[in-house]
């Protein structure tokens, strides 16, 4: 947000030099590159500048402000995540009293996590719960074994959340 200020603040500069809008643009395209800001805000802000309104903070919004993204509340987030990063959107819902999107946004955006595929979660279960797995998998094929209809009614799925990173590819 700082660095939209910096170049609103460039741009009533251009005004005041009397540049035109689209030569305002040009010169913050060449500063900023892919961080300038766009060509649609440099014409609003030049029309509000004609307009005798030289602020460059934003003008006030109606409405209530967001309760639930606090730093009290990402911290939180943040803290339930890192206990246990098996934890559903839905589990962290519930233990943190946050709504579901919320909880999302806070994931995504503040904390800067997503979701990652299902190949990933045996990494990082304990021993215990691996060889859980393998029980599992040996009581299941022996009831494979029994039940030709068995595998139609499995549902498998998981999700967890971890900052992102690159993997490594298994070459």
């Amino acid at each position: 947000m700082e660095k939209f200020h910096e170049q609103r603040a460039n741009v009533k500069f251009c005004f005041l030099l009397g540049k035109k809008a689209s030569e305002a643009i040009q010169m913050l395209k060449i500063a900023y590159k892919d961080e300038a800001i766009s060509q649609a805000q440099v014409y609003t802000w030049f029309a509000r500048f004609k307009n005798g309104g030289m602020s460059i903070d934003d003008q006030p919004r109606s409405g209530r402000p967001s309760t639930s993204r606090t730093d009290e509340n990402v911290q939180k987030i943040n803290e339930l995540v890192r206990e246990d990063r098996r934890r559903t959107t839905e589990e962290l819902e519930e233990l943190s009293g946050i709504s579901w999107s919320s909880v999302q946004r806070i994931l995504s955006e503040d904390l800067g996590m997503s979701r990652v595929a299902a190949n990933f979660v045996p990494r990082i279960l304990t021993d215990q719960q691996k060889e859980r797995r393998v029980e599992i998998c040996r009581a299941m094929k022996e009831h494979a074994g029994t039940d030709p209809e068995f595998y139609s009614k499995i549902i498998t799925g998981d999700e967890s959340w971890c900052y992102g990173y690159d993997p490594e590819t298994k070459q």
